[in-house]
């Protein structure tokens, strides 16, 4: 069995790896027309970050698994095609802001329309809106070239957690394949569920018909997101009556019928799908008349972008109202640890935030590049995923620093944020670093990874999302605060 992929990105390049890893009989080539990444994935620098990956990927190539840019070639030949390209949410036109950009699916369906003449199935991979297979069919067959060609559209989403990936695909809660209720689409149904079947157990591959498919990874992501801004919304009240946030995720997690995932506070949720594929359902509610579904959705979205405005502003208040030529130091750019992606991560909007107050940033992440920095603090929103678009010219470069390290990024500084929940961030010298800067010092902690207590006993001013209130944000003028007497007192 021949399987192509089309789309050599976070989803297809690891999922394939994963099936030529795993599967005995298939032959699996990952396509692409940017060269550029697909000489990273024959190379020894994989163009993507994910622990284990490089060990599937090693295992694999040039056995069962290959990487190409002769996307016509390959898919004229396969059995089993996947799409896997970006479906970006539209910067412009009717939709913008909410609508996914279908651009890059029409383009592929039409190209394999055009070069097949055998028999395939075309599989939906990335995350599509609902009834896009209606629309692949409509495309399929009015621009078929060859009568032998004839296609069964499966839904197969994906539901990788980028830092886990690997473990999600080789022990997956479970697998979802939706088809056609006909006898050639269930067919084509157990065609792929033999593949998965190879490595994961039958009763953990569902089936369904495609627009439940398509629509339980819209539900799936909706509903994680909304665990998410649910504790970031409590974090907020916490804050203000004296409540931990940490106490109240244990005490909500031990209740069974909610369970503990997705219940730690932060600085807000990021990542290429969630918002994404959030406010598509929130469009897709609304074209069918859902207002009131819609609006629901749309509160996730915005708790989300609160709580990230809600931190900024936290930093320059705390900062006497002004961080005007301060430097402050930023740990973490991605969205979350063991990536190095940078997609809708919350560090873009706080930095942003603080740019635009004049600050000096000082940024530290161990994945992700300088240039990537620059790049995502210079865009638009939602451009990152529109590879060919235009970019809002900023000068940043005057304004941010990209640091080797943390204690370089702290040397100087009047405070820090901690926006990436790095493992290296729970074992920092906090001594040396506070010996480093301005003080009073201040640490903003966007992810729970420092040790309040411990920060507060050296000398810092210490803000945890959801912590009690450091009394000398509750009322920093006042000299009777303990937190001021003896922070002011180490003060040059």
């Amino acid at each position: 069995m021949k399987i192509a992929c089309i789309g050599a990105g976070y989803v297809g390049g690891p999922t394939m790896a994963m099936i030529a890893h795993k599967c005995e009989g298939v032959e699996v080539t990952v396509l692409d027309i940017n060269e550029e990444r697909i000489a990273a994935w024959n190379s020894d620098k994989l163009p993507i970050y994910e622990p284990g990956l490089e060990e599937v990927v090693s295992a694999a190539r040039g056995k069962t698994l290959f990487f190409s840019t002769e996307c016509e070639k390959h898919v004229a030949e396969a059995d089993i095609v996947f799409i896997s390209v970006n479906t970006p949410t539209k910067t412009r036109g009717v939709g913008a802001g909410y609508a996914a950009d279908m651009t890059y699916w029409e383009s592929a369906a039409r190209m394999i329309a055009r070069v097949s003449h055998s028999p395939k199935i075309i599989v939906e991979k990335s995350t599509v809106p609902v009834k896009t297979a209606q629309a692949v069919e409509r495309v399929l067959s009015n621009n078929v070239l060859n009568p032998g060609a004839r296609f069964d559209i499966l839904s197969n989403p994906e539901f990788l957690a980028e830092g886990t990936a690997i473990k999600d695909l080789e022990k997956p809660d479970r697998v979802i394949i939706g088809g056609r209720q006909t006898p050639s689409g269930l067919k084509a149904i157990d065609t792929l569920k033999k593949v998965y079947a190879q490595w994961i157990p039958e009763d953990q591959i569902l089936t369904s018909n495609l627009w439940s498919s398509e629509l339980a990874k819209l539900a799936a992501n909706a509903f994680l997101a909304q665990r998410i801004s649910s504790i970031n919304a409590v974090s907020a009240l916490c804050e203000k009556t004296g409540a931990d946030v940490s106490e109240i995720s244990k005490c909500i997690g031990a209740d069974s019928r909610i369970g503990p995932k997705f219940l730690n506070a932060s600085v807000g949720f990021g990542g290429s799908c969630f918002q994404k594929d959030i406010l598509n359902m929130v469009y897709i509610c609304r074209g069918l008349g859902l207002e009131e579904v819609a609006n629901y959705w749309e509160s996730v979205i915005t708790i989300n972008n609160y709580q990230k405005r809600r931190f900024v502003d936290v930093v320059i208040s705390s900062l006497f109202n002004t961080v005007r030529a301060k430097r402050i130091a930023i740990l973490g750019f991605a969205f979350k640890k063991d990536t190095g992606d940078t997609r809708e991560t919350p560090a873009i909007d706080v930095c942003n935030g603080l740019l635009e107050e004049g600050a000096k940033l000082a940024v530290y992440d161990p994945q992700v590049t300088e240039e990537r920095m620059k790049m995502d603090l210079s865009m638009d929103k939602f451009e990152w995923d529109h590879p060919y678009s235009e970019r809002k010219a900023k000068e940043v470069n005057d304004l941010i620093e990209c640091s080797e390290s943390v204690y370089k990024a702290c040397e100087g500084a009047h405070a820090l944020c901690v926006l990436t929940e790095w493992d290296e961030f729970k074992e920092l010298d906090l001594r040396r670093i506070y010996d480093s800067m301005v003080k009073p010092a201040f640490i903003f902690d966007g992810r729970s990874v420092i040790d309040g207590k411990a920060a507060k006993k050296i000398g810092f001013v210490f803000f945890g999302v959801g912590k009690p209130l450091d009394p000398f944000l509750t009322d920093p003028a006042s000299p009777n605060s303990p937190a001021n007497s003896a922070r002011m007192s180490m003060s040059p």
